[in-house]
C-alpha cells in the first residue's frame, strides 16, 4: 500500500470513530509490523491530545513512532523517531498538539485530520524514500 492510500485509510478511520489519532496511524500501518490492528489499537488508546490529553506530542507522530520501533525492532529506532520528528514538523509546523491546534487566521495551524496524514506521509520518507 502506498503512502497517499495509508494516509487517506489513517484518516477514514479517525473520521468514522472509534480511533484518536495515534490509533488511527498504528491501524494504517498495522501491516508494517508483526502485529494485527486489533493488537495496536489498544496501545494507541491514551494518545489522544497528546499523551493523556495533556496537548503535549501530537498522537499521530507517537503512533508512527510506535510503528518505527515495531518496524526496527528496536535497532537504532532512536534515529528512525528523530527523522520522523523532523519531517512531521516540517510538514506540520509544529510537533505538539496544543501548537498544532493553535489558531491562526482563523483555523487550527495543523488539523487532526492533516497530522494523522502528516505522520504517514513523514513515515513513508523516512523508511520508504516516498516524498
Amino acid at each position: 500500500m502506498n503512502t497517499v492510500v495509508r494516509a487517506s485509510l489513517a484518516v477514514a478511520l479517525k473520521q468514522r470513530g472509534g480511533c484518536n489519532c495515534c490509533q488511527a496511524v498504528l491501524l494504517a500501518l498495522a501491516d508494517e509490523t508483526a502485529l494485527s490492528g486489533e493488537d495496536l489499537k489498544p496501545i494507541g488508546a491514551g494518545f489522544c491530545a497528546g499523551m493523556g490529553t495533556t496537548q503535549a506530542t501530537c498522537g499521530a507522530l507517537l503512533g508512527a513512532g510506535m510503528i518505527a520501533g515495531l518496524k526496527t525492532k528496536g535497532e537504532n529506532t532512536l534515529k528512525y523517531s528523530r527523522r520522523l520528528f523532523d519531517e512531521f514538523e516540517r510538514l506540520s509546523g509544529a510537533t505538539l498538539c496544543k501548537d498544532l491546534k493553535e489558531t491562526v487566521n482563523g483555523a487550527p495551524r495543523c488539523s487532526c485530520d492533516e497530522c494523522v496524514k502528516n505522520a504517514i506521509f513523514a513515515y513513508g520518507k523516512v523508511f520508504n524514500g516516498e516524498e
